[in-house]
């Protein structure tokens, strides 16, 4: 009995499907200098001029590039672009055709990761970048709107199979442009922000955690607000829980995340700094739409001045600690290696005068969102800063980025929010 024969067409040959893409039209290729492939092998996707010996063919600004090594292996393929001090990003580890069912495939991916480390979340950040093999590319989602950001010429340039992707995934409401970072400025980019696909209406309620926030999409700090604490509210919340009748100050505390979710989990008082008139007005908004209003308490004010204010005492006086949990979590202190010794001398100043508020028992929650800035380096500034106030600290919790925003330990850019808590030991 033969065989019933089995149409092509109906089942694709994957090896026929390889052949094809191995025949499509040759790209320019980069080849790289003696040693530094070994970056690239390892997962890291940036190769920077320095690191190319020459093009075999001319390549355009934002065109895909094969890349090989010294001895023309092949190591994949990327974006290149001559402006860029970055000239390939990579994209994969094989020949692949870069349309819309890529795009697709990996945001897809980036998605399933979203929704196995954060289950029941509605607001986390789809794609980041490096962390989810599209390098330049990041998108947030925040309820049924998106925002995106193309930092980087190849993927600008293919912002409608982007779009076209995110719609047939998520089919949101909208999707907004946050493109005014200064990084898109070393690729020839110019800013861009706007509405790409549907409509948008001032700021868009988001919940973490089972907390209503705001993310202000065309104006707001990041893409609208920062998802990447979004599991740490939750865990330094947890403390209040050990701390009966808690008072707590919330330094830096932009809309209340960490404040709000203390005063939720029990705290008696939150006393929330930030030196936005305007957030702290959005806050003491969204206190009472959660609940909290009774519980916590909002002041416009420069969180250094108001460290030193009330951490300072007369002569012959003595500053009465007055907080069970303190919270800091201050923008980043610095952009570039250049600036990190002033950054580390306001990372200890501020911790030098939280010490002098916090109880004996209490407990302190710092964070630092610098890259240049490691985990080592910030626990040795905090650990000065208690040696100069005379107190000793436990550490008992260390917190990291969200699991929306994944880390490489092969590329270290994507490691950059690092945190601690400290109780007062004595």
């Amino acid at each position: 009995m033969k065989k019933p024969v089995t149409s092509s067409a109906a089942k694709p040959n994957p090896r026929l499907a390889f052949s094809v893409q191995a025949s499509a039209p040759a790209l320019p290729t980069v080849l790289l200098k003696p040693g530094e492939a070994d970056r690239i092998v390892a997962g890291h996707p940036w190769i920077y001029a320095g690191s190319i010996a020459r093009l075999t063919a001319e390549a355009r600004d934002g065109e895909l590039v094969q890349v090989e090594d010294s001895r023309r292996r092949s190591l994949g393929m990327g974006f290149y672009n001559s402006k860029s001090r970055i000239h390939v990003r990579m994209l994969a580890p094989e020949r692949v055709a870069v349309d819309q069912a890529f795009f697709t495939e990996r945001i897809r991916a980036a998605l399933a990761l979203r929704q196995r480390y954060l289950p029941g979340a509605t607001s986390f950040r789809v794609v980041n970048a490096e962390s989810d093999f599209l390098s330049g590319l990041i998108v947030d989602k925040y309820e049924d709107v998106l925002v995106l950001q193309t930092s980087s010429l190849g993927m600008d340039q293919r912002k409608p199979l982007i779009l076209a992707a995110l719609k047939e995934i998520f089919a949101p409401r909208a999707i907004v442009e946050r493109n005014e970072m200064a990084s898109r400025k070393f690729e020839g980019l110019p800013d861009a922000n706007g509405v790409l696909f549907g409509a948008v209406d001032g700021p868009v309620p988001i919940t973490l955690n089972g907390l209503t926030f705001e993310a202000d999409l065309r104006e707001g700090q990041k893409t609208g607000y920062y998802l990447d604490q979004q599991v740490n509210y939750r865990l330094v919340a947890d403390f209040v829980k050990l701390l009966p009748e808690a008072q707590v100050l919330d330094c830096f505390s932009f809309q209340g995340g960490f404040g709000f979710h203390a005063a939720k989990a029990g705290a008696a008082h939150v006393h929330l700094l930030d030196q936005s008139e305007e957030t702290i007005a959005t806050a003491r908004r969204l206190a009472a739409a959660n609940g909290l209003a009774a519980r916590c308490q909002f002041e416009a004010t420069n969180v250094f001045d108001w460290l030193k204010t009330h951490g300072s005492a007369a002569p012959h006086e003595r500053v009465i600690p007055r907080f069970d949990l303190i919270i800091l979590d201050p923008p980043s202190f610095t952009r570039n290696r250049a600036s990190v010794t002033d950054a580390l001398r306001g990372y200890k100043e501020i911790h030098l005068r939280a010490l002098k508020l916090l109880r004996p028992g209490g407990v302190l929650a710092t964070f630092c969102c610098s890259h240049h800035v490691d985990t080592r380096l910030f626990q040795d500034v905090i650990l000065a800063a208690a040696y100069d106030a005379r107190k000793v600290l436990r550490r008992v919790a260390q917190y990291a980025q969200a699991p929306d925003h994944p880390v490489l330990p092969s590329v270290p850019e994507t490691e950059y929010l690092k945190g601690f808590a400290f109780e007062l030991a004595r």
